[in-house]
């Protein structure tokens, strides 16, 4: 039987209390993610202004962001490996409200963006942490309940939006980020002795099932598993699966308004509303997850998810009109919204911390290179013939999460999600 379709079984079994306590807090970390940074994104006009940065000097200082995440995700894998997930989640925590009141206070371009280079070192920091703390629970739970978190991020950037948009039209940036800094370190204080509570790592371990080859195992002696070289390479393949998911994000985020108030002829605000279709899709198809996994598994649900968000893609892209291409925005948003949670949890159910950091890096970088990579496809060709960029790497992530099933497989015995030993590891492992 396959092994992701045995979980309903797991699902029934009474769960700790305190794991359900950690399960809570950690959810409300990522929320907090989400609402810091959706507080930040909003604000980004008003700062432009404040510091009198052109539009180029801005997208200078706005890639400062990705580059202190992408640089700090490795250091956060490391980190974690030594001290564990959820002290480091904890102290990014505390971290990333800090660092988002500062950029207000910044008068010149300069300034901006060495703040903002500490902004995104705090982004990715907690990014890499809480996706690994939840790796260990989702392990320990004995459920996929990764897209649940994911799905709180979601809505915290939806609340976090939703509020900085209420908020801008009264508040100069500087209260209205110190404001989010006093919000996110009140969570931060009341969630964090939860996390490190005594004994709270030990518990994890306690309830996952230990593989002999498996990051689990290797905890419980008292090391870290290097990656093998069919490790590293099945690592690399699920932030592969990640980065294409990213780069659709990115994409529909920077470009969708565009193309529908450019090519579609549509009002601003029918336009402006394409992402907030993408992203309300996304976080109830999040929402969802945790069902379909258990139902489908985590090779179905990938190959679906992905061939899903070609298909609402390429309506999005080509649709003649602005009612079918903001459809084709929510279906993308629905087949997207599980691909990369499942892609993080398996490249750090194979290496633990590295693997989450290797997967959130390759991801992040997804996001990072796929605006610029539309905005020159639509010089070359068009931006509709552009975004079908996104409905390609969709299918991409499909067919190589399909592949990866293969590859995945092992003969060796696996002890299942509800503790009775398989015969041997099923090819429903992506």
């Amino acid at each position: 039987m396959p092994l992701l379709n045995k979980l309903g079984t797991a699902a029934s079994r009474p769960t700790d209390p305190a794991l359900r306590r950690l399960r809570a807090a950690l959810t409300v970390f990522f929320a907090l993610d989400g609402f810091v940074f959706a507080g930040w994104v909003v604000r980004v006009p008003a700062i432009k202004e404040r510091t009198g940065a052109s539009a180029s000097q801005l997208g200078l200082a706005l890639l400062a962001v990705s580059a202190g995440a992408v640089v700090t995700m490795t250091l956060t894998g490391r980190l974690c490996r030594r001290y564990g997930s959820l002290p480091v989640t904890v102290a990014c925590g505390v971290l990333l409200p800090l660092s988002v009141a500062l950029p207000p206070l910044t008068d010149s371009v300069l300034v901006l963006g060495l703040v903002l280079l500490v902004f995104g070192a705090a982004y990715g920091g907690i990014s890499v942490a809480m996706n690994s703390a939840a790796v260990d629970l989702v392990s320990a739970l004995r459920r996929p309940v990764m897209p649940s978190f994911h799905a709180a991020f979601s809505l915290g950037g939806m609340l976090g939006a939703g509020l900085g948009g209420l908020v801008a039209a009264h508040l100069s940036p500087t209260p209205h980020l110190l404001g989010i800094t006093v919000t996110g370190l009140a969570v931060t204080a009341v969630t964090a002795p939860t996390l490190l509570r005594p004994g709270a790592a030990e518990l994890l371990r306690a309830h996952s099932p230990v593989r002999p080859d498996g990051p689990a195992a290797a905890s419980k002696r008292g090391g870290s598993r290097r990656m093998d070289r069919r490790t590293r390479g099945l690592v690399l393949v699920f932030g592969l699966i990640a980065l294409c998911t990213a780069y659709g994000e990115g994409a529909i985020a920077d470009w969708g308004p565009l193309h529908l108030e450019q090519d579609l002829h549509a009002h601003p605000g029918v336009a402006a509303a394409g992402y907030s279709c993408f992203a309300f899709a996304m976080t109830v198809g999040r929402l969802l997850g945790t069902t379909l996994l258990e139902r489908l598994g985590r090779t179905r649900t990938v190959v679906a998810g992905g061939a899903t968000a070609c298909a609402g893609m390429l309506l999005g892209a080509l649709a003649p009109s602005a009612g079918p291409a903001l459809a084709g925005f929510a279906v993308t948003g629905l087949g997207l919204a599980n691909i990369f949670p499942v892609a993080v949890e398996r490249a750090g159910a194979l290496a633990g911390p590295d693997g989450v950091a290797t997967a959130s890096t390759l991801g992040y970088g997804g996001m990072l290179v796929g605006p610029p990579l539309i905005g020159f496809m639509a010089d070359w060709y068009s931006l509709p013939v552009a975004l079908t960029s996104v409905a390609v790497l969709a299918g991409v992530a499909a067919c190589v999460g399909l592949a990866t099933r293969r590859t995945e497989r092992s003969g060796r015995p696996e002890p299942d999600h509800t503790g009775r030993p398989e015969r041997k590891r099923s090819a429903e492992t992506v």
